[in-house]
């Protein structure tokens, strides 16, 4: 099985280390080109892939084929290589608000389309995938794919009417969380710890926390309270983030990144 990269960025880099590493391909049966020379090199040394080719040539060999464009790019790199996929390959496209009809319409026949939204804890094998296929996609070939995906982290098929809100509540999630790291360091910090120590302890107990809520099933909310000792130190936290609408903001802020994602 022959896999191809449109596009060789620290994405298409995270997905290609976890298939080699974690889903037994082979980098001589990897393809991949891009518009920038130094990141196909850098795919072609770091990964020992075959570049240096076309867009043209990656689709004519793949028998996957991943669109790792940014939406805005997408029209023009159709374009490219649009006339070359082969009848029995599989496309999967990582652009945010990139519909099926989307690439249906643009491909100009039928093809198989599988459109998906990683996000960037792959890079470290803890990625989080939506995924949503058309109804040329087989359960065989969705099989296929859906193992590569879970070779760098969690891959979880949904209804393409929820893939906006997968964009939201996980692709552009990281964001939020280092933000919300960096924003304990920083009491820590100003509270007299080292920063280094303080983003050690935030992280972790980010990572702990969240390992919790998956591994134990527990709603979040159950989890909450059994840290919230009476008259504890944790409530009186809780109270504050309650006082300056912490979950109304954070609701706030993935509604606004729902809605640009659909007007992509």
């Amino acid at each position: 099985m022959k896999i191809g990269f449109i596009g060789l960025g620290n994405m298409a880099r995270a997905i290609i280390s976890g298939i080699i590493s974690k889903a037994g391909v082979q980098p001589k049966d990897i393809y991949g080109a891009d518009i920038s020379t130094a990141a196909a090199d850098e795919a072609a040394l770091t990964y020992l892939i075959n570049t240096g080719t076309s867009n043209s040539t990656v689709a004519e060999e793949a028998d996957i084929l991943f669109l790792a464009v940014k939406p805005q790019f997408m029209d023009e790199a159709l374009k490219t290589f649009k006339d070359d996929v082969r009848k029995d390959c599989i496309v999967v496209s990582i652009a945010p608000g990139k519909t099926l009809e989307y690439f249906e319409e643009n491909l100009g026949r039928k093809v198989k389309v599988i459109r998906c939204m990683p996000n960037t804890p792959a890079l470290v094998g803890e990625g989080c995938t939506g995924c949503c296929k058309n109804e040329y996609v087989t359960d065989e070939d969705m099989a296929k794919v859906m193992k590569l995906l879970k070779s760098f982290g969690r891959a979880i098929e949904v209804p393409e009417s929820q893939m906006d809100a997968v964009v939201g509540v996980s692709g552009s999630a990281p964001a939020y969380v280092f933000m919300f790291i960096e924003a304990m360091a920083d009491a820590a910090v100003a509270a007299g710890m080292p920063r280094s120590k303080a983003y050690e302890f935030a992280a972790q107990a980010v990572m702990g926390s969240a390992k919790m809520v998956i591994e134990t099933g527990k709603h979040p909310g159950e989890l909450k309270d059994m840290v919230c000792s009476p008259g504890g130190t944790t409530i009186q936290a809780v109270k504050v983030l309650e006082e300056k609408n912490f979950r109304g903001a954070v609701i706030d802020a993935i509604e606004a990144c729902i809605d640009k994602s659909k007007s992509l």
